[in-house]
Order: structure tokens, then C-alpha cells, then sequence
């Protein structure tokens, strides 16, 4: 690695920071975690000896010696907090959802460009183990024009539990928690799609928010279905890709999250390596297998550590994060009156991408 070691403060140490950020910073030698912000108490051993606890996120920001500010906060604090971030002159990485409105995503986008200031959204399943074995194939040309594409996250959580992705807020619900991996994703692959159609539903005894949400992305002869549900004991396939020439089905999910929950450490053998292959349909119902790629999500902290240096690229371009941002936006509104809806995006904006 070139160049000095970054420094790092979560602001938020919930399941987020301590499952995925905390474990893939300490892990990486371009970063350092050199705070976290907490209300709470935090157990010592939780965090290495340097590191800091700040009381407050104003106090944090001040510190000179912070290069990168994380925000794995609830949903509704996620402008303020970037922003004042930004105007303190800290580079940015912000959970997704990006905002809870296209609006707000714009107002820190062009704080960040005010400033100069590095803004990345954490779409950090870009280095998922399934989706990049299905892109791969895809980029192939193997199956042919791709006639339709299926993206499904399903979760068995039959009880409501209390805590805020799950309560009435605004940006509270599946759409905002699970939506913006499965819309990033997309439209990594496709681009923008021309309109979105959407049904939300509250299925489960006490919910407060969606716990189902169907996409359906329109791009010219190609369907896109983009799904989520708390009630599926019984997993649908992770992605299902029907193309003129074949078919692709990848079932299980990527297993980085699991391992990471199981203690195991990024960068161990055998961190990100997926056993489930991908299954490729050249005649009907006969399968070959071929092994899956590996993932390896800390991919989006090396390259924002590279384009903080002046060394690279932002890995994720806030006009791809806006774009999540306007599906999301179009989806509720096609849900709330029940038809399609094209993309609330500038003609500007679209061409950015």
C-alpha cells in the first residue's frame, strides 16, 4: 500500500458497525478505526486499544486527526449527519439507504462537491459472492440477450422485533433495508430502467412497515423482478436470469455475512468462498455447475481508500447512489397509486450516468 495509513470513526456502533465495518477496517491495512461515536457503553475488548469513544458526533468531526466519517445511523439521520460531516471537511461513507428523499440525496451530494470531499454509499454487495457470479456469466454473452432477471432477498421473521427498521418511521421497512441492494445491483447490470411498478405489503400480525416488497424494472423487451419477504421459511433462489440462449440460476446467497456473524475474520482462507455453484441452462432442466467466484465486500474500503489518496476512483459515484435513490422514490409512488411510474431524475442527471 502507497501513501498513509486513513483514520476512521463509526458514528453508530449498532449490528451494521459491528458486523461489517468495524471487522473490515481493522482488517485492512489502508485503514485505521480510530474512534467510534456511542451513547452506550461499549465493552473494551469490543475495539481495538486506540481507538476512541466520542459522546457526540459534533466532537468527533472536530477532531483533525479524522479522515473518513462513517454514518451507520438510523435512516432519518443520515442528511444531517452527512453533512455536517462534509462541512467539517471529513470524507463520507454513508449507509444505505443513501437519504429517506431524492431530494436530500441531492443536498449532500452537492455539499460533498462543495467541499471537495470524497461521498460513498455503502452498496457494499457489489463484492457479493452471487452477484458477481452472475454478472460474470452475464457479461459473457453465454446465455444471449437477457429476456428476464430475478433478484430475490428472503428472510424468515415471522415476529415483529423492536427496533427502529421495523417501526413506523419514516425510512423505516424492507424497501429502504433490503431495496437498495437489490436495486444497486440492478443497475450495475442494466442501467436505469425506463419505469418501475411496485407493490408493497405490511404481511405479518403487528407490522408497523412493509415487510414485502415486489419490483418489477421495465428496460425496453428485458423484466427485471426485484423481490423481498419476511415470511419465506422456504428461500426462493437468489437470482433466476432467463436470455435468448439459457438460463442462469444461482440459489444461495453470499456467505459473507454469515461468516462474519460466526467470528470468522476478513481475510481468513476462507473468507468470502461461496460451495454453492452456479447452475447454467442450456437445454431445458439440464444443469451444469460451475463454481461460484468469491466475494469480498472490505473491496469497497480499498478503493475509497485509493481515491481518498488521489490514487483512484470513488467506488460507488454518488450519481449511481442517486439513481437508487430515484427507483426507491418511484416505487412508492407507483405503490401508493398503483401503476407505473418512470424515474423522478433530471435529464442531467441521467445522462451522468
Amino acid at each position: 500500500m502507497s501513501g498513509p495509513v486513513l483514520r476512521a470513526v463509526l458514528v453508530g456502533f449498532g449490528y451494521v458497525s459491528q458486523t461489517f465495518h468495524a471487522p473490515f477496517l481493522a482488517s485492512l491495512p489502508e485503514w485505521r478505526l480510530h474512534g467510534v461515536v456511542s451513547r452506550r457503553s461499549i465493552a473494551p475488548d469490543s475495539l481495538p486499544p486506540e481507538c476512541r469513544v466520542y459522546r457526540d458526533a459534533e466532537t468527533a468531526f472536530a477532531d483533525p486527526d479524522v479522515d473518513l466519517v462513517v454514518i451507520a445511523t438510523p435512516n432519518d439521520t443520515h442528511f444531517p449527519l452527512a453533512c455536517a460531516a462534509l462541512r467539517a471537511g471529513k470524507h463520507v461513507m454513508l449507509e444505505k439507504p443513501f437519504a429517506l428523499s431524492l431530494q436530500e440525496a441531492r443536498e449532500i451530494i452537492a455539499t460533498a462537491q462543495h467541499h471537495d470531499r470524497q461521498l460513498c454509499v455503502f452498496h457494499n454487495r457489489r463484492w457479493d459472492s452471487d452477484y458477481l457470479t452472475i454478472r460474470a456469466a452475464i457479461d459473457s454473452g453465454r446465455i444471449g440477450r437477457i429476456a428476464h432477471f430475478e433478484s430475490t432477498i428472503d428472510r424468515f421473521r415471522p415476529a415483529v422485533r423492536d427496533r427502529w427498521r421495523e417501526g413506523s418511521a419514516k425510512g423505516a421497512g424492507v424497501l429502504y433495508d433490503i431495496g437498495p441492494h437489490l436495486i444497486d445491483q440492478t443497475l450495475q447490470i442494466f442501467g436505469l430502467p425506463e419505469q418501475v411498478y411496485a407493490s408493497l405489503a405490511l404481511q405479518r400480525d403487528n407490522a408497523l412497515s412493509d415487510d414485502w416488497v415486489h419490483l418489477v424494472l421495465e428496460y425496453d423487451r428485458c423484466r427485471v423482478i426485484l423481490h423481498t419477504g419476511s415470511l419465506a421459511a422456504a428461500n426462493a433462489p437468489r437470482f433466476v436470469v432467463h436470455g435468448t440462449a439459457g438460463s442462469l440460476m444461482k440459489r444461495i446467497a453470499d456467505p459473507q455475512e454469515s461468516q462474519l456473524r460466526a467470528g470468522m475474520v476478513p481475510g481468513d482462507a476462507e473468507w468470502g468462498c461461496d460451495p454453492d455453484p452456479l447452475q447454467v441452462f442450456h437445454e431445458e432442466n439440464n444443469a451444469q455447475k460451475e463454481p461460484a467466484i468469491p466475494g469480498d465486500q472490505r473491496e469497497i474500503y480499498r478503493r475509497l481508500a485509493k481515491a481518498i489518496s488521489g490514487e483512484g476512483l470513488n467506488p460507488i459515484r454518488p450519481i449511481e447512489a442517486l439513481g437508487v435513490m430515484a427507483v426507491i422514490e418511484a416505487a412508492m409512488e407507483s405503490a401508493r397509486g398503483k401503476r407505473a411510474v418512470r424515474l423522478p431524475l433530471t435529464e442531467e442527471e441521467k445522462s451522468a450516468w
